[in-house]
């Protein structure tokens, strides 16, 4: 991936970056064979540093449960500031870019600036969740919900057995309701932190960009779920390496459509 030649390291430094990128708008569209590219380009984002991609990743997953253990409130907070984990993350991609090091701030940079439009992306993703839920309930019915709350086994099973079409249609509507809502929600904490455009209108372009690129995003789709099987096999481990890749290949998504350097680049080495 190219890069500019500055080797700041720091998370500000890495944020003030965005000087050195023009946003392009409404962002490019590019072939197919760039949904394997960005993977390819992502990869050295991670080798650089990839203790850190780790030690950034099990911090996450302790947040995550230490956050989780307050009843029902908890989950729904952390949902709330992943785009703020997410573009603290981009933030480290930069850095990484750039020649700099990966540093545990990085991960926490989005509390540090553009904080509030961070959040009120992630509000956004939970309330569409929330409702594609409610649609996935009007087809189910609610008695199988009921049932799975009352604990009861047999009415679970019996519920289960008499909606078995209806869950298949209901899930088939949420699967075409989800699709849109992850492509508005893909690109748009990067747009956020690193440009500083406003959450629904980051969240358009995502959803555009998307949209326009559907055939690099579906081989992207592809690679990633077979790497994902085969990360998978030995007892998991290979996730520890499968999920930085989805981010540091995201974020070479991001800087190929939206993106292009305004100073001679460099090459980061492998």
């Amino acid at each position: 991936m190219s890069t500019p030649g500055s080797t700041s390291p720091a998370a500000p430094a890495a944020i003030a970056a965005d000087e050195d990128l023009k946003l392009v708008l409404p962002g490019r569209t590019r072939p197919a064979g760039d949904g394997v590219k960005w993977i390819s380009d992502g990869w050295p984002l991670f080798t650089k540093s990839p203790l850190m991609w780790i030690l950034a990743l099990i911090i996450l997953v302790v947040i995550a449960v230490i956050v989780g253990l307050i009843p029902f409130i908890g989950s729904l907070a952390f949902q709330i500031v992943t785009p703020v984990f997410y573009g603290g993350l981009i933030v480290a991609c930069r850095a990484i870019e750039r020649g700099g090091e990966f540093e545990l701030e990085h991960l926490f940079a989005g509390f540090k600036t553009r904080t509030a439009s961070l959040m009120l992306i992630g509000l956004l993703l939970l309330v569409g969740m929330v409702l594609i839920f409610l649609v996935f309930m009007f087809f189910v019915g609610f008695g199988v919900l009921g049932a799975v709350i009352a604990g009861n086994t047999e009415n679970v099973a019996t519920a289960l057995a008499g909606s078995a079409m209806a869950i298949l249609l209901g899930s088939l509507v949420t699967l075409a309701l989800m699709v849109p809502l992850l492509a508005a929600y893909w690109f748009a904490p990067a747009l956020v932190i690193m440009h500083g455009v406003s959450p629904m209108d980051a969240m358009k372009a995502s959803f555009g960009a998307c949209m326009r690129n559907f055939m690099p995003f579906l081989l992207y789709g592809i690679v990633m779920m077979v790497l994902c099987i085969v990360a998978v096999i030995p007892i998991g481990l290979g996730l520890l390496v499968w999920i930085p890749l989805s981010f540091t290949s995201t974020y070479a998504a991001y800087r190929d459509i939206f993106t292009e350097d305004s100073r001679p680049a460099a090459t980061v080495a492998v």
